[in-house]
């Protein structure tokens, strides 16, 4: 096991819902093992309010939360990733920017909780199953044996994790 947390970037096309959950609950769960951020290939420029509730009813301090470019992490001084995950269809259809250091990308799709329509607690119930479905796949992360699985086998896994249904 390596002293120096696994760098993970969430990414999904408006950053303002899923990839900002999945930041959080990484960050909260990985225990420092995991450091997480997320980015969107088109940002909305502001976070979902009900990713505020929902991470405020976690008990999850929200001032780490922003929407921003993933061009921000491909300009020098940027962290290095081991992982890069894609939470949204559209943001795992889009060519992306190179990364530096190879990382191991997957694609964990995930439905889109700012599309849902209805009432507010209609709304509000598609952002906690969002985290509940984000929630599955990173505990199945944080229990993959990563250091001792050869790159072939974790990418397997990692792929095997975005296919999971909860």
């Amino acid at each position: 096991m390596t002293d120096t947390p696994y760098s993970v970037l969430f990414l999904c096309t408006g950053n303002s819902a899923r990839s900002i959950i999945a930041e959080a609950l990484l960050n909260r769960d990985g225990k420092g093992r995991f450091k997480a951020w997320s980015a969107g290939s088109k940002p909305k420029g502001e976070v979902h309010p009900f990713t505020l509730d929902l991470l405020n009813n976690l008990g999850i301090d929200t001032q780490f939360a922003r929407s921003k470019s993933w061009d921000e992490f491909a300009e020098p001084g940027a962290p290095e990733f081991d992982f890069i995950f894609t939470v949204c269809d559209d943001a795992a259809n889009e060519p992306c920017p190179v990364w530096p250091g190879h990382p191991m990308t997957a694609h964990w799709g995930i439905a889109d909780p700012a599309a849902a329509e209805g009432t507010d607690a209609e709304k509000h119930y598609a952002f906690a199953e969002a985290a509940r479905h984000l929630g599955t796949r990173i505990s199945l992360l944080l229990n993959l044996p990563i250091a001792s699985l050869d790159r072939l086998a974790l990418k397997s896994k990692l792929d095997s994790i975005g296919k999971t249904r909860d």
